[in-house]
């Protein structure tokens, strides 16, 4: 019974998320939020039935009562943030609170079978990052003195990035974070975001050379504390965070093309001067040479992604736990060996997706701050996405980088709610500019009626 249900759930958790994928995109048929109601509705009846799919074989799998009652109050998590975000905010965007559900319970789902431990406390986390983040959207549209702290956030970046680099502790040969009372913190996934809002509000009002070299002066300050911690994954966000921004400030192909040449002298560089860049290199070049070192990691990612084929091995069926970190660095590639390579790409897809989503979010603002914002966060997450996915495939080298909202992580939990939150409340404010152009229009409008009653 246990084999016909594992065999039997592969292909409907493989269809229930494939046609939410779908619908992911027919929603950008649809200008405005009035005509896409249809289409959310069925985005969270499929995402609970994903869940629900996943959660019915771990539990015949395993046969334990526990994961039954963590499956119903991931169920109430989720159930309760769609419908109180509805509630709260009825004009915000659905699409990117919907998305958030469905990776949160794809992280939920691969966390369990890896690690009940860890997933109860990403539920936690989970749970405390979805309260604070519910309280963003009305600060982000309430609080215009956001643009006028330019120095703040660069002083707050570069500082928090400083006492890493001080005190933090030495993981793999990298400082990447530190613990408060117990707790710790990777105050680089936090600073990603005050890094974006320092460049939006350096750039909004003036982009000429003097404020583009300030501004990488400063940038250059970030990545450079990065690098001496040697926590590089980060430093490469950052890096490309700044130019993409620069050159959407500007415009200018030249900051582009110069940004591009640094970037790829830096990566010559950090080969030569790192040895763990040059293992990484390595082991990405050829990882079956060093299979029993360095290549241990990738090839056995790639041993897990071939195996999965389609529709996966089945949850509890794969030997993902052979992967070291691969409930962090690697999830991506568990997720293809047990739920399958097309469940796999749908999660890319729906990443994607939010980014599609982002990017119309941003280009829709009129205010260049905003705009700038949505911007940048778009690029931090994207970027993130394909660092992970694309060093867990062997398509680029590793780089330690998780899955955002996949993959475990309280700091990077943490800080990707925070971003789609504030994703929220750009797009909150994307609509009050609307309103405001429509009555401007009706005012001209009844101006010019009355003007031409008074000529009559």
């Amino acid at each position: 019974m246990e084999l016909y249900i594992t065999e039997l759930s592969k292909y409907l958790i493989t269809l229930f998320i494939a046609l939410y994928t779908l619908e992911c995109f027919l929603v950008f048929r649809y200008k405005e939020e009035e005509g896409r109601g249809g289409i959310y509705i069925r985005q969270n009846l499929l995402m609970f039935l994903v869940h629900f799919s996943c959660f019915l074989v771990i539990c015949f799998e395993t046969g334990k009562l526990e994961y039954l009652l963590f499956y119903v109050l991931q169920q109430i998590l989720l159930f309760a943030t769609v419908v109180l975000f509805r509630m709260i905010y009825p004009r915000g965007n659905r699409l990117v609170i919907n998305n958030m559900c469905m990776l949160l319970s794809v992280g939920f789902v691969i966390l369990s079978r890896l690690s009940y431990e860890k997933a109860i406390k990403q539920f936690f986390i989970v749970t405390i990052s979805i309260i604070i983040g519910m309280l963003i959207p009305y600060f982000i549209h309430k609080l215009k003195f956001l643009k006028s702290l330019t120095w703040i956030y660069a002083s707050v970046g570069i500082v928090a990035l400083g006492i890493v680099l001080i005190l933090g502790s030495t993981t793999y040969g990298s400082k990447i974070s530190y613990s408060v009372a117990g707790v710790t913190f990777q105050p680089s996934e936090f600073v990603k975001i005050i890094f974006v809002f320092f460049l939006a509000s350096a750039l909004y009002e003036s982009h000429d050379f003097l404020h583009v070299m300030i501004t990488a002066v400063v940038a250059g300050i970030h990545v450079l504390v990065l690098v001496a911690s040697r926590d590089l994954g980060s430093a490469l966000i950052f890096f490309i965070v700044y130019v993409m921004m620069v050159f959407i400030a500007t415009g200018n192909w030249l900051y582009l093309f110069l940004g591009s040449g640094g970037g790829c002298g830096a990566a010559v560089l950090a080969y030569q001067f790192f040895t763990h860049v040059q293992v990484r290199v390595q082991a990405w070049r050829d990882p079956f040479s060093c299979i029993d070192d360095a290549g241990y990691q990738i090839t056995q990612s790639l041993f897990a992604i071939s195996s999965g084929g389609w529709f996966g091995m089945g949850l509890f069926r794969g030997t993902p736990g052979s992967i070291p970190f691969v409930e962090a660095d690697f999830v991506f590639s568990a997720v293809a060996e047990e739920l399958g390579i097309a469940f796999s790409m749908c999660v890319i897809l729906i990443c994607v997706s939010c980014f599609i989503m982002f990017m119309d979010i941003s280009i829709r603002l009129q205010d260049r701050f905003y705009r700038l914002i949505a911007f940048g966060l778009g690029v931090v997450y994207i970027f993130q996405v394909f660092l992970t996915v694309g060093g867990g495939t062997k398509f680029i080298p590793m780089t330690g980088v998780t899955l955002p909202l996949v993959s475990y992580g309280g700091s990077s939990v943490l800080t990707t709610l925070v971003m789609f939150f504030i994703i929220e409340g750009l797009y909150i404010i994307k609509q009050e500019e609307g309103d405001r152009r429509v009555r401007k229009k009706k005012r001209t409008r009844r101006t010019e009626q009355e003007a031409i009653r008074e000529q009559k």
